[in-house]
């Protein structure tokens, strides 16, 4: 190796070392009380070093941020792949958030933190985060037309459009404030309980002729489903909420492309 690439990976590698120090700062803490100092401090560097890799604090949080949006958009891209009929695709997408929830809450935080109005617009970061979340929605597009096409959403509905409102309505539920949760528990249903239940709301108005289908025949294509425990509901209102575990099942029968 010459003494050009060494110096390349040095840099790239104390980079790096600089992102993992503040990444532990910022899940620990809020954004206001992590500090550049604190960061020099954690990864042992002096500050005037940090600012050669990073214009500010800002963007360093936004580095931070776009490494969450990576590991979301690889899940998405995941559901993609699969021999599944698009509205399957759209179930899975919609339980990978939650399981991105769930695996990695702190990056989910700072993802809805970013787009507060705390941050500059005129940042360069911004326009780099818009574009790496919006990645995301478009491969959630992408599932919404391939249903249009193979016959298990809505021929009448837009692919854009439809991503939006399904990517805002992910967004919405899995960002939910404790005092909203508290509210839902004091009727009864557990957050999880909750968030299944979006899914029997929203795939009759995905499907055609607004026929719900049985979600339980999407557990060979890896949307796996149990049933709630404790719930004092009655089994008849019962949903089968998310599980958190996602097994890679068999894609099943391809002539069986649209679930009834």
């Amino acid at each position: 190796m010459g003494i050009s690439e060494r110096r390349q990976r040095e840099k790239e590698q104390r980079r790096t070392g600089i992102l993992d120090a503040a990444e532990r700062l910022f899940f620990a803490k809020n954004y206001e009380d992590v500090s550049m100092d604190g960061i020099a401090r954690e990864v042992e560097l002096n500050k005037a070093t940090i600012y050669l890799y990073f214009e500010n604090k800002e963007t360093l949080y936004a580095a931070i941020v776009l490494r969450g949006i990576a590991i979301l958009k690889e899940k998405f891209t995941e559901c993609m792949t699969k021999d599944a009929p698009g509205i399957v695709k759209v179930s899975l997408m919609g339980q990978a958030y939650y399981r991105f929830s769930e695996e990695h809450p702190e990056y989910l935080r700072m993802i809805h933190f970013y787009g507060s109005e705390r941050f500059s617009k005129e940042n360069p970061c911004t326009a780099e985060i818009g574009k790496g979340y919006g990645s995301c929605r478009l491969v959630l597009r992408d599932a919404v037309r391939q249903g249009i096409e193979d016959g298990s959403i809505r021929a009448d509905l837009d692919p854009f459009l439809t991503s939006m409102y399904l990517m805002i309505s992910f967004m919405g539920i899995l960002s939910m404030e404790d005092k909203w949760k508290q509210v839902i528990a004091d009727e009864g249903f557990g957050y999880e309980e909750y968030c299944s239940r979006f899914f029997r709301f929203i795939l009759p108005a995905l499907a055609p002729d607004g026929k719900s289908p049985d979600v339980k025949r999407f557990a060979r294509y890896g949307f796996v489903l149990t049933k709630p425990e404790g719930s004092g509901k009655r089994d008849e209102d019962c949903p089968i909420p998310l599980s958190p575990c996602l097994h890679n099942s068999p894609a099943g029968n391809p002539d069986d492309r649209h679930p009834a």
